[in-house]
Parts: structure tokens; sequence; C-alpha cells
């Protein structure tokens, strides 16, 4: 591929369970795309900076760029975990192979990526939770404390409580729930016994695929499951609160329980709601570019 003396860019979306990378162009179409493995310094440094470069390699082949030119690339970098200072000096540390590198927090980078840019919020609903704000020159972050400490409203958080309540049905402490039926036939139990053996050593993604069942077992009446989600609302209220306070010119709701979750949201919340217009490894290119200016 021809692409004459134009500046590219790569932008990095780093998380827990993967890495995406993108490489654009001067005028921000996209030529190439890759995905690889975890890339959350809190978990492995070492994994996070080979996770991004694997990730960058792929981005380079699907653009039929060479991988030499890896170091001509200006990269934008968002990762989980770099909100903690030492993780952060210690990736901003890195000999990275970029032209440049200029490092985020995800959060930041799916915020631009929302807002194309611009300063605004975000509230992100999936497997974890959090809330971020960034205006006025000045950026806060709401929850996104990890699984099981926080992460309340999360699709984690969800499937946790579930367990829980059927914990207790199956003592005779709490109230009786279909939400038994439903958990005990998604992870192939029996009884209570089964499946705590199921549930020992698991963590958020596991627990997480569970939270449909909180979703499908309220819309058919549950009582407990309907208390659970109540409790998400009543969080996911104070928390869009908390951000709306500094007066974002635009909010957005990511993460994959955002179709289920508006149902139990007041309407005067969701509503207030803005699609999101660009990924976060969009956001993570618009950094860069702010960034290098």
């Amino acid at each position: 591929m021809h692409i004459g003396h134009q500046q590219l860019y790569l932008g990095i979306d780093g998380g827990g369970s993967k890495c995406k990378a993108v490489i654009v162009d001067a005028e921000m179409q996209c030529l190439g795309e890759g995905i690889a493995g975890a890339a959350n310094p809190f978990h492995s440094v070492d994994n996070a900076q080979q996770s991004i470069v694997d990730a960058a390699l792929l981005a380079l082949a699907d653009a039929g760029l060479e991988q030499s030119q890896i170091n001509q690339l200006i990269a934008g970098v968002g990762l989980a975990g770099v909100n903690i200072p030492k993780y952060f000096d210690l990736m901003n540390a890195w000999q990275h192979p970029f032209k440049e590198m200029h490092l985020a927090t995800d959060l930041h980078i799916a915020c631009l990526g929302a807002h194309n840019g611009d300063n605004g919020a975000i509230m992100i609903c999936g497997t974890g939770s959090v809330g971020y704000v960034s205006c006025n020159g000045d950026s806060l972050i709401v929850g996104g404390h990890g699984f099981p400490q926080g992460d309340t409203c999360s699709g984690a958080w969800l499937g946790l409580q579930a367990v829980q309540k059927v914990l207790l049905a199956a003592d005779d402490l709490g109230a009786q729930t279909t939400l038994t039926k439903r958990i005990y036939r998604a992870l192939g139990c029996l009884d209570s016994n089964d499946l705590v053996s199921c549930l020992s050593g698991q963590g958020a993604t596991y627990y997480a695929r569970l939270a449909i069942h909180v979703f499908d077992a309220a819309d058919e009446g549950d009582l407990v499951a309907q208390q659970i989600l109540a409790q998400a609302s009543n969080y996911f209220t104070a928390v869009f609160n908390k951000l709306m306070a500094k007066e974002p010119a635009r909010i957005s709701l990511i993460g994959g329980l955002q179709v289920r979750l508006k149902d139990w949201l007041a309407t005067d919340i969701f509503s207030q709601f803005s699609e999101p217009m660009q990924a976060p490894e969009i956001g993570a290119v618009l950094f860069a570019r702010q960034q290098s200016k």
C-alpha cells in the first residue's frame, strides 16, 4: 500500500480481556485493525506491552504495511489499570517501538471517542461498571473499583447477586426465586453444593454470564430479581447525578448491558444519553493527535 509521506496514527484500547488496535491516516481513514491479548498492566506489565505490539503488528498487516513501519506510528494508548500512578509510570517509561507514544486511561480514550474528541461524560456498564467525566479542565472517576469489592450495577455484580440470592433460598434464609432454576440450568448444577463448586475460583467474566438471567427473571415477575435490578438502578442514578453535577455537554452509555438496563432506568435519565460517536480506539487516536501537536 502506498501511503506517501503522510503521518500514520495508531490507536490502542487495552483492557483485561483484549487489546484492540487501529491504524488511521492523516484524514482519519481506517487502514487496518488488529486484536491481541489482555493489556492491563495491573495484571502484567510485560503482557500488556507485548499485547500492544502484537495488536499493532496485526493492524499493520491488515493495512498491507510492513512490520518495520511500526516505528513510523504516532500511538495513542489507552489502558485499563494506568489510573494507578505506579502502572502509569511503568508503562510511560517503556522503551516502545513507536515514533511517539501518548498514554491515557481506557476511560479517557473511551470518553474522547464517545464525544469525537470533545469533553463529556460516559457510563460503562458491561462486565464491570464505572462513570467518568472530563470537562472544564477537570476529570472525575466514579466507581470502577473492580469485582467483587465494587462495580455495582455491572454484569459481574448482577451475577454475584443472583447466586447469593439462590444460596440464601437454598438455606431457606431468603425468598424463593426462579433464579434458582435458571442459574442451576445455566451452570449445569443439580443443587447448591454443585453451585458452590462451579463458582470456586471464578472471576468477573464468569459471573457476568449470569446477568442475563436476572433481567429475564425480573421481566417475568420474579420479585427477587426485580429487587436486585432496583438496587442497580439506584446506584446507576447516583453515579449519573454525580457526573452530571460537572455539567458535561454530552453523556454516553457504553457496554453490553445498556440495552437491558434502559427498561430499569427512569425515562428522564435514559433520555439524556447520546449515542457514542466513535469507538474507544479512535478516541486513542484523537488523544495522540491532540498530544502530538
